[in-house]
């Protein structure tokens, strides 16, 4: 009698190694949750980046053309120079506007929306302490924030100093002050901060953005007022009714005034609507115009100064969320 021996039981070939991930852990966490930021961060710095480098070749090829640094920029169409230099401006200023959007839309929502839906409570409840969490988090979106910004600054500098007479002189007044150097980069990582704050605070995604708006729009604000403090500007003195100094309209003129030989200053206006303007004068002694100004060499030492604050700004309001998240509950 024959026996037949069992089929051998049929096997399920290996499963193929799936492709490792590039990201582990919290970061791959934060990635995942975050990359619709990402995404656009990346997509604004790229095509921001490549629009400066093109309007750059095409400034230069403008200066070529009119065989600068051979010929003075005066011989460049006033035209000419007048538009490149609204389009250096108009960039500028539409850089200006980063700072604000990050505050509102990374900054505000960043620990509001994982506690108002949850995602807070249950990250924590895991592997994954509350202080290592919320320091992910922080570095996070600092870090996103710092890098896109300081990409731009670096270019918009760049692009602005290849400009030569096409640029605007008036560095204070203008979008490059605010959005070339460290003051792009320490602005949006104070508003960055002053959002993750409220976020923190109000626990509720639309009230921390709304409140974000507000706040970083009136600091703005209120920094662009404030800025001419950041520097003592130097004195330039012409006699009375005599020409303007020469190349004046190359420096950034803060004020105007008219004074005595002592130095005393009176407001421009001094005497002008007085019946008899001259003996007006001649009685207080005025025989001078004096003119206000900052020189292009003081704008790095403003630029750092106004970042330094801002940075400072930015490292109490991190202390204030550490703090506060430390002891609240998640």
């Amino acid at each position: 009698m024959t026996t037949s021996s069992p089929a051998p039981a049929a096997t399920r070939p290996a499963a193929a190694p799936g492709r490792p991930r590039r990201l582990r852990g919290l970061a791959w966490l934060l990635a995942r949750q975050h990359r619709t930021a990402l995404v656009l961060c990346v997509a604004v710095t790229v095509l921001a980046s490549a629009w400066m480098l093109y309007r750059r070749a095409v400034m230069l090829d403008v200066l070529d053309a009119a065989h600068w640094p051979a010929l003075p920029g005066d011989t460049i169409d006033p035209v000419v120079r007048k538009r490149n230099a609204e389009e250096l401006n108009s960039f500028g200023n539409a850089l200006g506007f980063l700072p604000l959007l990050f505050g509102v839309f990374l900054g505000a929502p960043l620990i509001s929306t994982d506690r108002e839906q949850g995602t807070a409570r249950l990250v924590t409840t895991q592997s994954v302490t509350r202080g290592r969490w919320l320091r992910w988090k922080l570095c996070f979106a600092l870090a996103l924030t710092a890098l896109t910004t300081g990409i731009l600054s670096l270019l918009y500098g760049w692009w602005w100093r290849s400009a030569g007479p096409l640029a605007a002189f008036d560095w204070l007044n203008g979008g490059l002050f605010g959005s070339s150097g460290p003051v792009l980069v320490a602005t949006a990582l104070f508003t960055t901060s002053l959002g993750i704050a409220i976020g923190a605070l109000l626990r509720r995604a639309v009230p921390a953005m709304t409140l974000t708006f507000v706040v970083s729009g009136v600091a703005l604000f209120a920094g662009d007022v404030l800025k001419d403090g950041l520097a003592t500007p130097r004195r330039i003195v012409t006699p009375l009714g005599g020409p303007p100094p020469q190349r004046m309209w190359e420096y950034v003129q803060v004020d105007q005034w008219v004074g005595t030989a002592s130095g005393r200053l009176y407001g421009w206006s001094t005497c002008v609507h007085d019946a008899a303007p001259d003996s007006c004068r001649a009685a207080r002694g005025i025989v001078n115009t004096v003119w206000e100004y900052f020189g292009d060499d003081q704008m790095a030492g403003m630029q750092w100064t106004a970042a330094g604050i801002l940075l400072g700004l930015a490292a109490v309001l991190v202390g204030v969320f550490l703090g506060w998240t430390r002891k609240g509950a998640l």
